[in-house]
């Protein structure tokens, strides 16, 4: 018998088993959203209307009542939106965990806000990373800068927007 089948069985056979149907978010209910590196936490509040990721997926938006998932994150930025302004956050990589009753956990290798990076530091720092990956240098090098330019592209194209 199948999982799905079981499960269902289960469910008309017990009064005390439901269950729970999923509707649209309803965006009167906030999300407690912890953003943290490794070392520390970078941005933590109870009062977050709806949270925009870069998932490996694809973008993705979270409102209050987002079915719990885990999704991947690729670099990018993270848009924090609040009942009283955005602030922008980007990341490297990470994971983006959305757990019942409406809390939202992301843990990412690196990440700063948005208005911290330079656009000229970047664009020169990805001009380094660009002749390392094409020089004559071993394998490892090159791979390592490699990951290093995509990076710098990353934040070149969100601090473009």
């Amino acid at each position: 018998m199948s999982s799905l089948r079981l499960l269902s069985s289960v469910a008309r056979r017990s009064t005390s088993f439901s269950l729970a149907r999923r509707g649209y978010a309803d965006i009167s209910e906030k999300l407690n959203l912890s953003l943290t590196l490794p070392h520390k936490t970078i941005f933590n509040s109870q009062d977050v209307v709806q949270v925009n990721i870069p998932a490996e997926s694809g973008d993705m938006g979270i409102l209050s009542n987002h079915v719990p998932s885990i999704e991947s994150l690729r670099p990018g930025v993270v848009e924090v939106i609040e009942s009283n302004g955005t602030q922008k956050f980007f990341v490297s990589s990470g994971f983006a965990t959305v757990h019942p009753n409406n809390k939202l956990t992301i843990n990412v290798v690196e990440g700063a806000p948005l208005e911290d990076f330079s656009l000229e530091a970047v664009r020169s720092n990805l001009q380094d990373a660009l002749k390392t990956a094409a020089g004559n240098g071993s394998e490892a090098e090159k791979t390592e800068a490699r990951i290093e330019a995509d990076v710098y592209e990353a934040i070149q194209h969100a601090l473009a927007k």
